[in-house]
């Protein structure tokens, strides 16, 4: 622990720009700070510092050192909090950004809630790329590739687009064998409200594109009244397959032209990076790949 205390005054040191501002920092004399970094030289057998009357500088073999201490402290640091805060319950408000066409289930969702009653869960549902950071978001559940370095990412699982309908709406309407078929039926389009563009259905065989005319019957910007409206026959939509887990199974909706819909899309949840996470964001970030079906 006297070594700690030394790399701590060591690094206050650099920090303020001599032993005296190291020493307000930390509530102590400068005497007390360049005794300890002077034990410290002792034990390594090397000059940290270039001392003058009026300022000290970094040696080579200090410069070299001091991303050592940096990274050392940071470890001794976050062990303590690990073990201090395992104990903890995970509380108090956690904002959450998810995609407006939402793929979180709220039967996982639920489940979540039932497990941590005493978090305080804000989901924010927008189909734009939130700055997680800068409005103050705890997590966010993104899909496809994102390259931020201030985030750390957990992938979840993946998903594909399926183009589905109701039972009855196919014995009426016929079942579509081709792309080409799908402009004898009503589709029921999602829009993006953060860009205002219609959602492209993506069609391909073999990695390549399908061109094919959609009869647009129907626009919204709720993945839930899409397929609300499809298991109610007005048309057939395409939606995320993890969307329609529970319609699927049930037998309320049924897909078509699967040959077609080849791509899977990644889905993560991303945070900011930190050496520590708090009880309630470890707590969903370890909960987060249970919220996709499987």
């Amino acid at each position: 622990m006297d070594s700690l205390g030394a790399l701590h005054a060591f690094v206050q040191a650099v920090d303020a720009g001599g032993f005296t501002e190291a020493g307000r920092r930390l509530g102590t004399s400068a005497s007390a700070i360049s005794k300890a970094v002077a034990r410290l030289e002792d034990q390594l057998g090397v000059r940290l510092f270039h001392r003058s009357t009026r300022s000290i500088t970094l040696t080579q073999e200090g410069a070299t050192f001091l991303e050592r201490a940096r990274r050392i402290l940071c470890e001794f640091e976050a062990a303590q909090l690990e073990v201090t805060q395992g104990q903890a319950v995970p509380q108090g408000r956690l904002r959450v950004s998810v995609p407006s066409m939402s793929m979180v289930p709220m039967l996982q969702l639920a489940a979540f809630k039932r497990r941590y009653p005493d978090i305080e869960l804000e989901l924010d549902a927008n189909d734009r790329v939130v700055d997680v950071i800068g409005e103050g978001f705890d997590a966010v559940i993104r899909t496809g590739e994102h390259d931020d370095s201030r985030l750390m990412t957990r992938t979840l699982g993946h998903f594909r687009r399926m183009i589905v309908g109701s039972p009855d709406y196919f014995r009426e309407a016929g079942t579509p064998e081709t792309p080409a078929d799908l402009i004898r039926h009503p589709a029921l389009v999602y829009r993006y409200t953060s860009s205002g563009r219609l959602d492209q259905w993506p069609l391909a065989h073999d990695g390549e594109p399908v061109p094919f005319e959609m009869n647009v019957s129907l626009v919204t910007n709720a993945l839930e009244a899409q397929i609300g409206l499809a298991e109610l026959g007005l048309g057939i939509a395409c939606v995320p397959d993890i969307s329609v887990t529970e319609q699927l199974k049930r037998g309320t909706l049924v897909s078509v032209l699967d040959d077609y819909l080849e791509k899977r899309t990644k889905v993560c949840v991303m945070w900011p990076s930190s050496r520590h996470a708090s009880p309630k964001l470890r707590a969903f970030v370890d909960f987060a790949p249970n919220l996709l079906p499987r």
